[in-house]
């Protein structure tokens, strides 16, 4: 029993803490020599415990690219050309042209104030001239035949009357002329409420005319997006009214200020509507397009951060090495950055949390590889 508790503790002993050297040489083992020739766990082929292996990372070359910077805000149809038809004498309506959404021309009549009282007016001062005219050419008459009757003077105020009258003729006719209104620019008539038996005052707004065959699109453009403003720049607008349908202009003004409120600044592009689709008020999505110069674009878990900020790790003679990095635009998985990497350089795309300056990497063999 003894002899049992005994090797049972030797056995203990020797799986615990080894085989002592005398007692392995007594038992004529071989296996302490082998294991002093086998690679420490951990190390290299031959190296010591504190050496470390090489990284095993992705790397992939540093491309670069534009980046599509694309400006979507929403604004209104405004006419090139509109005006609101006021009426300029107080009167009643006779007659009236002023059908909604009517195509007229300017100088076309649109509608009529009664007019009998001017005419009359005109008739009188017409009357008033012709007989002025009359005075001056009989003292002419007189005063070349040598006539003492028509001196200087009274010739000389037959002649002022003459202009007086015909002065007078002409505000009658202006006066008459006020009572028909015409459309002062080419378009289409909007909504009005005047008919015919009504009674205008001064100043009392008839009728709108749009001249809708180019469309101003006015849309407000963010602080951080002046840059991208400049007379000429293409502009797409669409509507939900044409789902689909996408309309071409370009940018022809934008103020010269920011909004103190909305920190934004007005902006008007032209666009073609020779086809009348659409209309002044509408709401339109409005869409600006601009490339940026190639920059460096690396995937998003290429960039790490610091406390010095973002910065990439590109490999350099088997050595990683960090590089700083500034973020310009990110696009889903890819990043454009400002660096000092130069193009074409192995970047680390994969592992790169893992690395610390000076580190040797080792690229991963890829699929395709492996396989070939």
């Amino acid at each position: 029993m003894t002899l049992l508790s005994a090797a049972v503790l030797a056995g203990a002993y020797s799986i615990a803490f080894g085989v002592p050297d005398q007692v392995s040489q007594l038992l004529g083992s071989t296996e302490q020599p082998q294991e002093a020739e086998a690679t420490p766990r951990g190390g290299q082929g031959g190296g010591g415990r504190g050496q470390s292996r090489a990284t095993t990372v992705v790397l992939s070359p540093l491309e670069e690219h534009s980046y599509t910077l694309t400006l979507r805000t929403v604004g209104s149809a405004i006419s090139l050309f509109r005006a609101d038809v006021v009426a300029t004498e107080a009167g009643e309506v006779v007659e009236t042209a002023l059908r909604a959404n009517a195509l007229v021309e300017k100088g076309d009549v649109i509608l009529r104030l009664d007019d009998r009282t001017e005419r009359l007016s005109l008739e009188i001062a017409q009357a008033e001239r012709d007989q002025a005219q009359a005075t001056v050419t009989r003292y002419e008459g007189l005063h070349t035949n040598g006539s003492s009757v028509v001196t200087d003077v009274a010739l000389s105020e037959a002649a002022v009357a003459l202009r007086l009258a015909e002065a007078n003729v002409g505000l009658a006719e202006l006066d008459l002329e006020n009572r028909t209104v015409v459309a002062p620019i080419s378009g289409r008539l909007g909504l009005s409420e005047v008919n015919v038996g009504d009674r205008l005052t001064a100043g009392q707004t008839i009728v709108t005319v749009d001249d809708t065959t180019t469309i101003f699109a006015e849309f407000e453009v963010p602080e951080r997006s002046v840059g991208l403003l400049a007379e000429g720049k293409p502009v797409s607008v669409s509507t939900p009214t044409y789902t689909g349908r996408v309309f071409e202009g370009s940018i022809t003004a934008f103020d010269s200020r920011l909004d103190s409120v909305t920190r934004s600044v007005t902006v008007q592009a032209e666009i073609d509507n020779s086809e009348g689709l659409l209309l002044s008020g509408m709401t339109l999505a409005t869409r600006m397009i601009d490339e940026t110069d190639p920059l460096p674009v690396v995937p998003a878990t290429a960039v790490t951060w610091d406390r010095t900020g973002a910065g990439i790790w590109m490999s350099q003679d088997g050595k990683a090495v960090r590089v700083a990095a500034t973020i310009r635009y990110r696009d889903a998985d890819r990043v454009w950055i400002e660096t000092e990497a130069p193009i074409g350089a192995g970047i680390v795309t994969e592992g790169a949390a893992k690395l610390r300056e000076g580190a040797e990497v080792a690229p991963a063999r890829t699929r395709v590889e492996e396989g070939a």
